[in-house]
């Protein structure tokens, strides 16, 4: 797997252990939730499918389990495909991850990936440069 679109943002990490707080500060870390989305909505569907691990749900199985619109769980799956999270099989979507740990690990890897990627390129225009 490889991640396409990925935002890091750097917050305080939540004081307590509610399992909901650290989850909003995961997701909204790795820029999935925004403060924009005031109904939680892509949090929730998330959230569904992590429970779900390994179990391909529908748009409309997720949509009443989130109590969302199916058009609004669509928008949000887009996003969580998009960044890599999620995959469409035969309209059945389903978390490309078993565990949030192995998420992180996996986005650790695919960011060192791009890092030197990025550092090869770099050295590559300096040395054109003359830099």
């Amino acid at each position: 797997m490889r991640f396409r679109r990925l935002t890091i943002i750097r917050a305080p990490v939540p004081g307590g252990g509610a399992v909901n707080e650290q989850l909003l500060w995961l997701g909204g870390s790795l820029g999935l939730f925004s403060p924009r989305d005031r109904d939680k909505s892509c949090f929730r569907i998330f959230v569904a499918l992590l429970r779900n691990t390994g179990k391909e749900l529908s748009s409309d199985e997720l949509a009443e389990r989130t109590g969302l619109s199916r058009g609004t769980v669509i928008h949000h799956l887009n996003k969580l495909m998009g960044a890599g999270l999620v995959e469409g099989y035969r309209s059945k979507y389903v978390l490309r991850v078993g565990t949030l740990e192995e998420l992180i690990g996996r986005i650790e890897h695919d960011l060192r990936q791009s890092l030197k990627e990025l550092k090869g390129v770099a050295a590559e225009v300096d040395r054109k440069l003359g830099l």
